[in-house]
């Protein structure tokens, strides 16, 4: 060993270099035993914080305060759900699929014009000479199209105003229009 060197034929050209490096960044070995905890080194002055926080809760009484705050939140959103879906229920109620609603506004030129094509048909078939006078009152149903519980005020040959009852089938998208029944009130 010359000027202080290795032997020539021994780990030619490698050089070996200690280095101080601190006890939590030192490779570790694993031995694979159950229920093995890992403990951060005493000294852990040049280590970084750990990358990963706890998952668990800081104290019991932490988290039941934060479920309690979550369980108020979502109980008020509840609510206001329901207060808010509450009238479109109500409306939805009355115009459901088979169910008969009244009809609100029968003065309406298009539920007028129904009743009045109801006893102009009924005119074409029975020939008794009925004049149609309005639409009183009514309901309404939703099918595939609608039909309408109408009830008419018309005129007789002999000048006696009567209440009919008309029962009118209607799809507007195909333009269809059927008298079901045209009967006199009860």
């Amino acid at each position: 060993m010359q000027d202080g060197r290795r032997p020539a034929g021994r780990n030619q050209g490698l050089f070996q270099m200690s280095l101080s490096i601190p006890p939590c960044q030192q490779p570790r070995r694993f031995r694979l035993a159950p229920l093995v905890k890992f403990q951060r080194p005493a000294s852990t002055r040049h280590c970084p914080p750990p990358l990963i926080k706890s998952s668990q809760p800081k104290t019991s009484q932490t988290m039941s305060a934060r479920a309690l705050r979550l369980a108020a939140a979502m109980l008020l959103l509840l609510a206001a759900v329901a207060v808010a879906a509450a009238p479109a229920a109500e409306a939805a109620r009355s115009m459901l699929a088979g169910g008969w609603g009244p009809i609100k506004d029968v003065s309406d030129p298009h539920i007028q014009e129904l009743g009045g094509w109801a006893v102009s048909e009924h005119v074409k078939m029975a020939n008794d000479g009925l004049r149609f006078g309005g639409v009183t009152r009514g309901e309404q149903q939703v099918v595939s199209g609608m039909n309408y519980k109408l009830v008419i005020d018309a005129t007789g040959a002999d000048g006696t105003v009567a209440a009919y009852g008309a029962l009118v089938y209607e799809q507007s998208w195909t333009n269809t229009r059927e008298l079901v029944s045209f009967a006199p009130a009860n």
